[in-house]
């Protein structure tokens, strides 16, 4: 997995309360178990038209919006079911953090477990990055998970934020579950040939 310790880019603003998983990758994807792929799928009922052209409309298909790395979005991000499939669409398009006031928990901890920061602000932070991003298309946010701040490039927007430690750690070495079941690769191995011999 992908250390994740300071990450500037372009915000996308999807401006919606309830975004659901099945918003995010609709079930008819979810055939694969690979993680890699879904990005294309990601919002696909809102990207595309019924002839399978872009919708113009749709924030992820605008420049420059459509290699933002962060979204920001309402309440209750991530609502639904609990495919895991979700965070690897949004991490295949490209998208490593998403910002929102709150997030469904079985995405919330999805999110965590493939490398993506699902960061809450509070509900008048999140509102000034939307407003500031609809006005200004093109906004890069810098979130410094070292630091734990989020702040814009002229530092209008500068906000403190706090991550649980366990998790901020295993963001910052790029560890997921396997990752650190193998930082005690050594003791597993002396375990199995003790109990072998």
């Amino acid at each position: 997995m992908e250390p994740f310790i300071n990450l500037s880019g372009v915000v996308a603003h999807l401006d919606q309360v309830n975004v659901d998983t099945d918003m995010i990758i609709p079930a008819v994807y979810l055939k694969s178990i690979e993680r890699v792929g879904f990005g294309p799928h990601l919002f696909d009922r809102y990207r595309y038209l019924e002839d399978g052209s872009e919708n113009p409309d749709f924030i992820l298909n605008q420049s420059p919006f459509r290699h933002s790395k962060i979204l920001v979005s309402g309440p209750n991000f991530g609502c639904g079911s609990s495919r895991e499939h979700a965070p690897w669409a949004l991490e295949d398009f490209g998208i490593r953090c998403v910002i929102a006031p709150s997030f469904a928990d079985i995405f919330y901890n999805n999110c965590f477990k493939n490398g993506l920061l699902p960061l809450i602000l509070p509900e008048a932070a999140v509102r000034e990055i939307i407003d500031k991003s609809k006005n200004s298309p093109g906004l890069e946010l810098t979130v410094d998970l070292e630091a734990q701040q989020v702040r814009d490039n002229d530092e209008d927007i500068v906000v403190d934020f706090q991550v649980d430690e366990f998790r901020r750690y295993c963001l910052l070495n790029g560890l997921d579950d396997i990752g650190l079941t193998l930082q005690h690769e050594d003791a597993i191995s002396a375990f199995e040939s003790r109990q072998s011999s």
